[in-house]
């Protein structure tokens, strides 16, 4: 990749809202990511951040505004199509297949790249056998990276929450994006594990070299690893700058940071 294009933006919002009935949960949002960027959201409960997430990934269709992903205007674009293009997520909420094995997750994600046919699945043709065994190998070496190897063949659930989270994240990865969403990553982690969690999207960064826009309240978790952050507030942008502009802000520490 030349560094034109990394200079370029990857995700390019403009204009973006939306209304539920007669209620604006969002209004007027803009943000721009560049490649490998790690950019935080930010701010009070309610005040529209997951709700931004879900019209980035076309959970919710937008009421108003563009969102330009790598070039391209989306509008048209379903979820599905939108993770093909290259954006993936976490949620607030564990998504997981509880009952399946850590491994077994992983390669869920993996089936955007699966090319064999029904056919060749039930006759375990050559093509069948070529495509899984790289799947596995895929997948374990993402385990790897989130140091979930020695749990591969273990049920999901029976993993201790920060396992969880970071299974997900791993899933996630396992569908190529080109920009990870994470919501609220840190959540009911203990200082260590948010502090491990650190170390990790850092890695995630520039081993798979993509960009990560996340959603936390951990503002420390925030404030170390976010180059640049927007905060939102009743649905719309209170500011954006540095994580220390944002620390600064008269405005932002009124309405979320406190003293």
């Amino acid at each position: 990749m030349d560094s034109n294009t990394r200079n370029e933006a990857v995700l390019k919002v403009d204009g973006l809202g939306i209304d539920f009935g007669g209620l604006t949960a969002v209004n007027n949002f803009a943000m721009s990511i560049k490649h490998k960027e790690i950019a935080g959201l930010i701010g009070p409960n309610g005040a529209g951040k997951t709700t931004v997430f879900n019209m980035l990934t076309k959970v919710y269709k937008p009421s108003r505004g563009t969102i330009v992903f790598c070039g391209q205007d989306t509008a048209n674009l379903s979820i599905v199509e939108m993770s093909k293009l290259g954006i993936a997520r976490t949620f607030q909420n564990i998504r997981l297949f509880s009952k399946l094995s850590v491994l077994d997750n992983v390669k869920c994600g993996f089936h955007q790249s699966i090319t064999y046919s029904p056919l060749d699945a039930i006759f375990k043709t050559p093509r069948y056998r070529r495509e899984e065994h790289e799947v596995d190998r895929k997948s374990r070496e993402l385990l790897k990276v989130f140091n979930l190897s020695n749990e591969a063949d273990v049920v999901a659930a029976s993993l201790p929450y920060g396992g969880q989270r970071r299974l997900e994240i791993a899933r996630a990865l396992a569908t190529s994006p080109r920009l990870l969403l994470l919501d609220e990553p840190a959540a009911g982690m203990n200082p260590q594990e948010t502090e491990d969690l650190m170390n990790m999207i850092r890695t995630v960064r520039d081993k798979f070299e993509i960009s990560i826009l996340l959603i936390e309240h951990d503002m420390k978790l925030v404030m170390g690893i976010c180059e640049r952050i927007t905060v939102l507030n009743y649905g719309m942008t209170l500011a954006e700058g540095t994580p220390e502009e944002i620390q600064s802000n008269p405005e932002v520490v009124k309405a979320y940071l406190g003293e």
